[in-house]
């Protein structure tokens, strides 16, 4: 019985543990939101950020989205041809790309790319005291570093998951005439009476939310970095693992939330 108190009572350490950690991401967002609407307002920073989060991103973001719209197009058509339903791969590629695999896939790539970035800079930031020097320089670390890089991804993540979604169906479209047998204009015509729009209305919030995650949880972590290297490591994986989980959740969320019948 010993082994089952213990295994036990490591279950609730964990799952306090991780109640504490969100408890304490909560606060560094709700003092984030606050420090947006108060100034100083640092527009060098925030020009620096909006180039680094959106700008930067668009390789990545089209590249993905255009293999996976293709992909999708090949699985849809391979399924439907079961059931002799071929002809609805333009609808499901438009509607599984604008609502959930486009906002998603954005999302990641941005937790990948930038929330990495962001929380290895930071942390780098604090292990060599340079946070502690912009404290004596009278200039608040929140305002001049997690403000900036918090704006960017509210404003840029939503514009790259539009285009994103945009080349997704591209990717398909392309596949569709390319290698399907589509007609060109048949299928452009089904994509886009097939779209409604709460469908783009969704898609769009969604970017906002995963880009005020992921760079909420760049920051966060970065300021609470260990000292030494391995800490900025450490720093940098969390920030990749919690921005990924919470935006995972976060769709999951939202979707009940907009599509709930």
């Amino acid at each position: 019985m010993s082994w089952i108190a213990a295994l036990l009572a490591s279950i609730g350490r964990a799952v306090l543990n991780a109640l504490a950690a969100l408890g304490r991401i909560s606060i560094y967002s709700g003092q984030t939101i606050g420090h947006m609407a108060r100034p100083p307002i640092y527009l060098k920073e925030i020009g620096s950020a909006l180039l680094s989060v959106g700008y930067f991103s668009l390789p990545v973001v089209g590249l993905t989205a255009f293999f996976t719209g293709g992909a999708l197009a090949l699985q849809i058509y391979s399924g439907g041809a079961r059931f002799n339903a071929e002809a609805v791969v333009p609808q499901i590629v438009a509607i599984g790309m604008v609502r959930e695999l486009g906002p998603v896939l954005v999302g990641l790539m941005i937790a990948a790319r930038v929330t990495s970035s962001i929380a290895a800079e930071i942390a780098t930031m604090k292990v060599t005291e340079q946070i502690d020097a912009l404290v004596t320089l009278s200039t608040h670390p929140m305002k001049y570093l997690t403000v900036p890089r918090v704006l960017a991804g509210l404003v840029m993540v939503p514009l790259l998951v539009g285009l994103g979604d945009i080349i997704g169906v591209f990717g398909g479209y392309i596949v569709g005439i390319k290698s399907l047998g589509f007609n060109s204009a048949t299928y452009l015509h089904n994509t886009v009476n097939f779209i409604e729009a709460r469908d783009i209305v969704s898609s769009l919030t969604k970017g906002a939310a995963f880009g005020f995650i992921a760079t909420v949880m760049g920051c966060y972590y970065g300021m609470n970095t260990t000292r030494g290297a391995a800490g900025v490591g450490k720093a940098t994986k969390g920030a990749v693992e919690a921005a990924a989980v919470l935006i995972l959740a976060a769709n999951f969320i939202l979707t009940s939330i907009m599509f709930s019948i």
